[in-house]
């Protein structure tokens, strides 16, 4: 039979094992805390890395040539005055040369020259 002062002994050591295991537990998921953190840093660093690469590359680019503009000043067609013609609806019909009187005088008088 085992002694009063063995059992003592027994249940001090259980004691101090139990007390051992919680600091390590308390260990392990504040390490476990720390290393989510370090990852989300890590993250954060690699996103921050990969952007100032980005804008490195973009600026040691040459520059995009620009295309100069198009010259307008011969884009539209100017046909001789001779070939310039109205359209017939804003062609104005030939009238007659009427008088102080109202009266017709002459011949028609041709005002499309």
């Amino acid at each position: 039979m085992a002694s009063v002062s063995s059992v003592n002994a027994l249940q001090a050591s259980i004691a101090q094992a139990e007390r051992l295991v919680q600091q390590d537990q308390t260990r392990v998921n504040q390490d476990a805390s720390r290393l989510d953190q370090s990852r989300q840093q890590l993250a954060k660093d690699q996103q921050s890395l990969s952007d100032v690469q980005r804008q490195s590359a973009q600026a040691s680019a040459p520059a995009v040539k620009v295309t100069p503009a198009p010259d307008l000043t011969q884009a539209i067609e100017k046909p001789a005055r001779a070939a310039q013609v109205l359209p017939a609806e804003l062609t104005p019909k030939p009238q007659a040369q009427v008088n102080a009187q109202g009266q017709t005088i002459g011949k028609l008088i041709n005002i499309t020259a």
